[in-house]
C-alpha cells in the first residue's frame, strides 16, 4: 500500500527536516507538510502543503478526509521555555491538540502516530544520572506536565482503541538549518550562530550545568527507525528515552575552540530558564531503545560541533 503522510506542526525545527527525509524516501506528493504559518519556501515548492490549526478540529477534519493519512506525525507544541509565559495556552495547544488527532487517527484507521514527548516529563525527584525509562515522573513545568499527560493518552488510544501510537522522549535538539523554537536547551543552538557571527556568546545557562542533547541528524534518523519497527517490537507505548550526548555550556565551548580557538563565553546572572535545566535530568539511559528498536547514536560532542560550525560558516549571512 503506498503510504500517504501528514506532519502536522512542519514549520518547526524537527519538522522541517522531518519533511525533507521523509519526501526523499516516500516521494515528495506523498508527504503533507501543515502548521498554522505560512510555509517555508521548501516546504511549498517541494510537495503538497496544508493549513491545519490541531486546535480546530474542523481544520484538521479537512485534511484528513482530503488525503486520508496512513501515517501522521504530530509536531505542534509550545516548549518549555515559551510555556512558561503562556501555561493556559500550552496546556490547551499540547493536550488538546494531541486529542484531536488521535481522535481522528482512530476515526480514519490511520497505520501509525508519532508523537514527541521530551526529557521536560522528569522533575525534581526523578534520577538525574542515567534517568531510567520507568521511575518517580514529578515534572513542575506546564512543558513537562503537559507531555507527561500525553504520553498517558498515547498509551490509552493505544490499550483502548488499537492505535499504533509510536513516542520518543527527545532531549535538547541541535539543528543549523531551522531557528529553535523556545525550549531551555536553545542555548545550545544559539551559542554556534553566536560563534560564527561574533566570536562570542553569553550563556544562559551557567558553565555547569548539565543536559542531554542531539543532534538532529540523529534525531531524524531515531524517529524513522522507530517508526520503522514492526509493531511486535514496540514494548513502550507511553514514550521511549532518548539519551544523546550530555554536555556543560563550558564542554561545549571547549569543543567550539577546537574549531574556532579565539571563541569566547561568558554566563548571565540566573535566567528563569536555569530553574526548568535544574529539574531536568543530566543523562539518560536509552537501554529500551537499543533493545526494542537497535537505536545506536552516530554523533558525539566533537562530530556534531564540527558539523554544525561547518554549515553555518557555509550558510549565515554575516
Amino acid at each position: 500500500m503506498s503510504e500517504k503522510i501528514l506532519v502536522i506542526g512542519a514549520n518547526g525545527q524537527i519538522g522541517t527536516e522531518l519533511v525533507t527525509a521523509l519526501r526523499a524516501r516516500y516521494g515528495a506528493e506523498q508527504v503533507i507538510a501543515s502548521d498554522i504559518n505560512q510555509p517555508t519556501t521548501a516546504l511549498r515548492e517541494h510537495g503538497p502543503y496544508e493549513y491545519a490549526n490541531v486546535l480546530e478540529k474542523e481544520s484538521l477534519l479537512h485534511v484528513f478526509k482530503e488525503h486520508a493519512p496512513t501515517q501522521v506525525y504530530l509536531l505542534a507544541a509550545i516548549l518549555s521555555a515559551t510555556g512558561e509565559q503562556k501555561p493556559k495556552l500550552a496546556w490547551d495547544l499540547n493536550m488538546n491538540g494531541l486529542i484531536h488527532v488521535l481522535d481522528l487517527a482512530v476515526e480514519f484507521k490511520t497505520a501509525k502516530v508519532f508523537w514527541p514527548s521530551s526529557i521536560a516529563v522528569f522533575g525534581p525527584h526523578s534520577p538525574r544520572i542515567d534517568t531510567p525509562q520507568y521511575c518517580v515522573m514529578d515534572p513542575n513545568t506546564v512543558y513537562g506536565f503537559s507531555k507527561l499527560a500525553g504520553e498517558r493518552w498515547c498509551e490509552y488510544y493505544h490499550a483502548k482503541y488499537g492505535l499504533d501510537v509510536r513516542s520518543i522522549r527527545y532531549p535538547g535538539l541541535i539543528s543549523w538549518k531551522a531557528a529553535p523554537g523556545g525550549g531551555t536547551t536553545d542555548y545550545a543552538v544559539h551559542i554556534f550562530h553566536e560563534a560564527v557571527k561574533d566570536g562570542r556568546y553569553e550563556s544562559f545557562l551557567t558553565a555547569d550545568t548539565r543536559l542531554p542533547m542531539m543532534y538532529m541528524d540523529d534525531a531524524i534518523r531515531a524517529t524513522l527507525t522507530l517508526m520503522d519497527a514492526p509493531a511486535e517490537r514496540i514494548s513502550i507505548r507511553s514514550s521511549y528515552n532518548l539519551g544523546g550526548i550530555s554536555f556543560t555550556p563550558a564542554e561545549l565551548a571547549d569543543a567550539i575552540r577546537t574549531e574556532m580557538p579565539e571563541f569566547e563565553i561568558s554566563y548571565a546572572d540566573r535566567d528563569p530558564r536555569q530553574a526548568i535545566a535544574d529539574s531536568w535530568p543530566q543523562s539518560i539511559d536509552d537501554s529500551y531503545a537499543q533493545k526494542d528498536w537497535d537505536w545506536q547514536l552516530r554523533y558525539d560532542l566533537q562530530r556534531m560541533t564540527a558539523e554544525m560550525l561547518k554549515n553555518l560558516k557555509n550558510t549565515l549571512v554575516l
